[in-house]
């Protein structure tokens, strides 16, 4: 699994690596992680770390390295060295002048735009007196000319490439370093890599690495190209879309498990109807036949409604451990009443989609609460709020035991007693204890504010009216 480190964690990244991962966790295979880090310009440690503490928190793991390029260096060129040696590479000498004009003239005469690869056919006394006046210098892949070369994708089926379109690629740059094309199958030959697992945005490259695979007389792996990770509005996945690093999901409160089995369902499904899924499910079901060559479709608003699912399937206890552990990394004040988060959980968990919605939904039991706008304009166009009110104040004042069951008993006598439904007499205490019209439990809330804590709300919002 090769991610390039050059900046945040994209939900692509994590698709690509997360099939990777269960892949080889279902086959009984390895998991080699590898940061492809050439790059120096753009690559960070950083983005190292991040992509390591990503992986961790979705719980993908590895079996060897984490191995890095950079550190590498002196094999890549080893191996550069005994391919000039052999003539399955040559120096390169072009500028990057000659290139581009080079270019424009192929442009005109309709040519492929491919390096016409002169400096192939150099004879040795030129190349030395190249070499002589210490010109800059490219290594280039000796390509074959003629023919095509083919892969059977595991995804996308039978593909095939002109090898006259591919043109002799540069393997290793002026100033020593590696180009991705090269490193990359070198790295999983040595690595012992079978399955090349990756997005089909790659697939343009793959005859060209096929030819490093040749080069190095190595047999190649099995290929198996993604197809890509789409918007909703079937555009590539950006910034547009809402959040779409890992990282953001995260913060929001979703479980690793539940973006887990939502990216496992971006181009991939187990049946026709199955959608929630543990992990170990996951790794026992995946198959790379069941992958869709057509582009996935991330959605965040079924990535909430997934982690739901999820909320609610945990014991009640682990949905209360999960929610302080989200509330402290977060930095909520609420942390800081870990016993009340405790007993406020069980009456949030069937109704929230992340962990982030909780202090919203909630946080009117753990200290004054904001009135929303919208949620008062509601009560004060009721003209018999105040009675509503009034009724609710004197049936919860002769509440005996502070519990929900007798207060649930006592609301509803009081609703018997005005001839309303209940939906009607709510509305107005809802709005009054928590200041929304949609919050937990009425029951359960008044039971965890306290009798003189809800009276006094429900005081202050009688006040209101009659100013």
């Amino acid at each position: 699994m090769p991610p390039s480190p050059t900046g945040w964690f994209h939900v692509g990244n994590a698709r690509t690596m997360l099939f990777n991962w269960l892949y080889a966790r279902h086959t009984g295979g390895r998991v080699v992680l590898r940061f492809e880090d050439t790059d120096r310009a753009r690559s960070t440690e950083e983005a190292i770390a991040q992509a390591e503490d990503v992986l961790r928190w979705l719980g993908i793991d590895w079996d060897d390295g984490p191995h890095r390029q950079t550190q590498r260096l002196d094999l890549y060129a080893q191996a550069a060295t005994d391919l000039l040696e052999r003539g399955a590479a040559y120096p390169c000498y072009c500028t990057p002048e000659e290139l581009q004009a080079e270019r424009e003239r192929r442009q005109a005469a309709g040519l492929p735009l491919v390096y016409s690869g002169r400096c192939r056919g150099l004879a040795a006394e030129e190349r030395a007196a190249r070499e002589a006046e210490g010109l800059p210098r490219v290594i280039r892949l000796a390509m074959p000319v003629e023919g095509t070369t083919a892969i059977e994708d595991v995804v996308r089926g039978h593909v095939e490439w002109e090898n006259a379109l591919q043109g002799d690629h540069v393997i290793f740059r002026s100033d020593g370093t590696p180009t991705y094309l090269f490193a990359n199958p070198f790295d999983d030959i040595a690595m012992g890599i079978t399955h090349v697992i990756r997005g089909e945005d790659l697939l343009p490259s793959t005859p060209r690495q096929l030819a490093v695979y040749a080069a190095l007389d190595a047999a190649p792996p099995t290929y198996a190209h993604l197809p890509m990770v789409l918007g909703t509005d079937k555009k590539k996945l950006s910034k547009r879309h809402g959040a779409v690093s890992v990282e953001e999901f995260r913060d929001r409160g979703v479980l690793s498990q539940a973006l887990v089995n939502y990216l496992a369902l971006v181009g991939w499904s187990y049946d026709d109807h199955t959608t929630v899924m543990t992990v170990p499910e996951l790794v026992e079901r995946f198959t790379l036949e069941r992958v869709n060559p057509s582009a996935g479709v991330f959605d965040a608003e079924k990535l909430e409604w997934l982690n739901g699912e999820h909320l609610r399937a945990l014991a009640p206890e682990e949905f209360a451990t999960a929610l302080q552990r989200y509330l402290e990394a977060s930095g909520s004040p609420i942390a800081e009443q870990p016993e009340r988060v405790g007993r406020v959980a069980p009456i949030v968990q069937e109704k929230l989609r992340t962990l982030g919605q909780f202090e919203g939904f909630a946080g009117f039991l753990f200290g004054e609460a904001p009135v929303d706008a919208g949620a008062w304009a509601r009560v004060e166009a009721d003209a018999d709020a105040p009675r509503w009110l009034g009724a609710a104040r004197d049936a919860l004042a002769g509440v005996a035991a502070w519990e929900a069951e007798p207060i649930h008993a006592a609301l509803a006598a009081a609703c018997d007693q005005q001839g309303v439904k209940p939906r009607v007499l709510y509305m107005p205490i809802r709005v009054a204890i928590s200041g929304r019209t949609v919050a937990p439990g009425l029951y359960e809330s008044l039971e965890l504010l306290g009798r003189d804590e809800s009276l006094r709300r429900i005081e202050d919002a009688l006040g209101r009216l009659a100013a």
